[in-house]
């Protein structure tokens, strides 16, 4: 197996977001113009988010297991890190047993980002780069880490020998299919619950440009390189959520549309008789 230098966060976020996808990572998707996480809403067995164009956004990653893992993301078919159309084999962010970050934008260096931005496709990263044919799609390509094998001279004698080290704490290995959404979707659509009600009171406009993610503006976000040897060539879990405006996955039926609110008869409308009209 051959070594890889993966990025690894300089700094981990606390874990308290609401989770999405994912079983060995957790990954929601945060309005940074609001603060909040956007819900996510179940369609064909499929995760989609609806995106506010011109909002910044960041994508959370939390590893709920308590060995490193190799988080690879992808951004409308393109690397987050590299820029290359994304495949699973390519660099990624490690994350440390537990630990949880917010990718925030495209990575242009170690020590700074392109901030991601909901756009319209025509404007976003990936077709300004000739790859339109995947935008509207987040992916996770999740990695376990080839434990290291302790000989018998390097360990206590109360552990037997050639024991891996994993063995101790890895939790059961799960094949590479996409996760179900964890049980705090019921929460995350709550969060959500206000702003949908807010859209809810105006009528449904007609279907606009789909949403892609942009290349924004500059951020500063601080990574160093790590090595990491991945256990298997095969991704352990692929999770995605796709997304785009609102009133795009209103018409496209994944999100219900709202029903129209019925004015009910008052009994007391006015305090006196009006005259009648002529």
């Amino acid at each position: 197996m051959k070594t890889l230098l993966a990025l690894a966060v300089v700094a981990s976020l606390s874990v308290s977001a609401t989770a999405h996808a994912g079983m060995l990572v957790d990954v929601s998707v945060i309005d940074r113009d609001t603060g909040t996480t956007l819900p996510a809403y179940q369609h064909d067995g499929k995760l989609y988010i609806a995106g506010m164009p011109g909002h910044r956004y960041g994508v959370r990653l939390t590893n709920r297991s308590g060995q490193r893992v190799l988080a690879v993301l992808s951004v409308d078919g393109v690397n987050a890190i590299s820029g290359e159309t994304a495949s699973p084999d390519q660099s990624g962010y490690v994350l440390g047993a537990f630990d949880s970050t917010e990718v925030d934008g495209w990575r242009k260096s170690l020590a700074q980002i392109a901030q991601f931005n909901f756009t319209a496709l025509s404007n976003s990263y990936a077709a300004r780069t000739g790859r339109p044919a995947n935008v509207g799609v987040i992916g996770v390509a999740v990695f376990r880490e080839k434990p290291p094998v302790w000989r018998q001279g390097n360990v206590p004698n109360k552990i037997s020998a050639e024991a891996p080290l994993a063995d101790r704490y890895s939790p059961a290995h799960s094949t590479a299919t996409p996760a179900a959404p964890s049980s705090d979707m019921a929460r995350a659509k709550a969060e959500g619950a206000a702003p949908a009600m807010a859209q809810a009171m105006r009528p449904i406009p007609a279907p606009q440009e789909p949403l892609g993610t942009g290349h924004g503006a500059r951020e500063r976000s601080e990574v160093r390189y790590t090595q990491f040897v991945r256990a298997s060539t095969q991704p352990d879990e692929i999770d995605s959520i796709w997304y785009d405006s609102w009133r795009n996955l209103v018409a496209r039926g994944v999100i219900p549309a709202p029903r129209p609110l019925a004015r009910e008869p008052q009994p007391f409308p006015n305090r006196f008789v009006p005259d009648p009209a002529d």
